[in-house]
């Protein structure tokens, strides 16, 4: 965002997605523990503020609270922190993550939060040159488009047109545009086939969305791209589609030296007992001067609720009263997308010293998107696969050795038969975790923006509403997650005052 293109940008922007959220359950996933002082006895009876949901959003809205002196409890389903950020910890050493992984430039509230925690960030590596597959045909290439011909002149114009809209959009209110129901009644599909003069470049597309939406361009909206791409930035800094897609300078910048999920996992142990664990919510009920928080280990009466999670399991929760219409609406128009990481793990990162950078493009099977997800020590070498949208639909749903022998011929084709032997492999798909249901993020369907977005952050009696999905910027990313909990934990406090 305010950056030049990067190394691994694709139709000038449209390559690698928002992978800062992404990562998405089979296989040997763990997450290191998540606090050893959360609590395990009866719950409060009465607290200022119950957070629920557990993730970065949630725990950062309790933080904020907790620091201005409010009596806050946080409760979550599973029994671990962290939402939709999960470390795994490799056989071999060193820490890679099952969740969303990568911070860039903008994305000032979490890159503030890991700093204040003492987690450092790392560049993720990008030297040597990129692979493209297509058509069964290998070529590598360096700087930001792929060999192609075909896409070229599909490539300026789009990135010039999206990044036109998108400077248009106010990110707190995209549905006021003049234009707002109109491009919320396109699919991106639809509108880039009226743009565009070759049918790769839709194929090519798909590498964008399916890591930053777990979901294909049919899907989407117009309007909802605009918007996304306007809130990759800051108050300072307009959204380009550039530093969404972008790897050097961009989204996908750095990572975490000792795993994402070391974020909410030291602002748990900073809250210790206000943290409790396997408490899914079952029921809300607001009465008198009091919101009744049920839960799986008991009731607890608050003065104010933050709700941060996934947008459909809010649906889950009994509500009384009901919720809005037009906030039930809304939610149900905002599906999870469906996206699993796939991770195969070398004795060393090989692709380098063959001059590669660990980073691939393909128009078809298993690994249409691959990054080098090789931890900060250099060892040892990890590739990793983004299988999303219509591939995960595909792929995702076949046994795990069947997938798995997909998987490694993809790496196979981009880099050689080492590829072909691991040490370990291990992936990890959101749809079948419980209380996230898909990944990585709610995609609000054609017409739900212009039609039910204002509901978004709109406060529903004494409960508030975080959670990544509600951020103006970056929204999709930790760093929204950031936003969204401290704009929560706002609006609370200027209610307890």
């Amino acid at each position: 965002m305010g950056t030049g293109l990067g190394r691994r940008q694709l139709l000038g922007g449209l390559a690698i997605g928002a992978a800062g959220t992404t990562g998405l359950a089979s296989g040997p996933w763990t997450s290191a523990p998540a606090t050893a002082a959360t609590t395990s006895g009866p719950l409060p009876d009465r607290v200022d503020v119950v957070v629920v949901g557990a993730g970065i959003s949630g725990l950062t809205a309790a933080r904020v609270l907790r620091a201005r002196g409010a009596k806050v409890l946080v409760v979550e389903a599973r029994d671990r922190v962290g939402g939709r950020v999960l470390n795994h910890h490799l056989r071999a050493g060193g820490v890679i993550e099952a969740g969303g992984a990568f911070v860039g430039p903008t994305q000032d509230r979490i890159l503030r939060l890991a700093d204040e925690l003492g987690v450092r960030t790392f560049k993720e590596y990008v030297e040597g040159e990129n692979v493209y597959v297509k058509n069964g045909r290998r070529s590598t290439y360096t700087g930001t488009v792929p060999p192609d011909p075909s896409i070229l002149v599909d490539a300026a114009l789009l990135q010039e047109r999206i990044n036109g809209m998108a400077s248009e959009i106010a990110v707190d209110a995209p549905w006021s545009h003049p234009r707002a129901a109109e491009w919320d009644a396109v699919t991106v599909k639809e509108w880039v086939a009226r743009q565009t003069l070759s049918t790769d470049t839709d194929t090519l597309l798909e590498c964008y969305f399916q890591p930053s939406f777990g979901s294909d361009a049919g899907n989407v909206s117009v309007l909802f791209l605009a918007w996304f791409i306007a809130t990759a930035g800051n108050e300072r800094h307009v959204g380009t589609f550039e530093r969404s897609s972008s790897t050097a300078g961009g989204a996908q910048d750095s990572r975490f030296k000792l795993g994402s999920q070391m974020v909410p996992i030291r602002m748990a142990r900073e809250l210790g007992d206000r943290v409790a664990l396997r408490a899914p919510v079952r029921r809300i009920v607001q009465r008198d001067a009091w919101a009744h928080v049920h839960t799986d280990r008991g009731t607890v009466r608050a003065k104010r609720v933050v709700v941060a999670c996934p947008p459909p399991l809010v649906l889950d929760i009994d509500w009384s009263p009901q919720l809005p219409a037009r906030r039930r609406h809304l939610l149900a128009g905002m599906p999870m997308g469906n996206l699993m990481k796939c991770d195969a793990v070398y004795e060393t990162p090989f692709w380098r010293k063959a001059g590669l950078s660990g980073s691939g493009l393909s128009h078809e099977g298993a690994t249409r998107v691959v990054f080098d997800n090789t931890p900060a020590s250099g060892a040892p070498g990890v590739l990793l696969a983004f299988v999303g949208g219509s591939t995960w639909r595909t792929y995702g749903r076949l046994p795990r050795a069947e997938r798995k022998r997909a998987v490694l011929e993809g790496f196979a084709e981009m880099f050689g038969e080492q590829a072909l032997h691991p040490i370990e492999y291990t992936e990890h798909d959101w749809t079948l975790e419980r209380w996230t249901a898909g990944g990585p993020i709610a995609l609000p369907r054609p017409g739900v923006i212009s039609t039910h977005g204002p509901e978004i952050r709109r406060p529903f009696g004494r409960v508030h509403w975080a959670g990544t999905e509600t951020s103006t910027y970056w929204s999709g990313f930790m760093d929204g997650a950031v936003r969204a909990g401290e704009r929560a934990a706002r609006e609370v406090l200027d209610k307890l005052s």
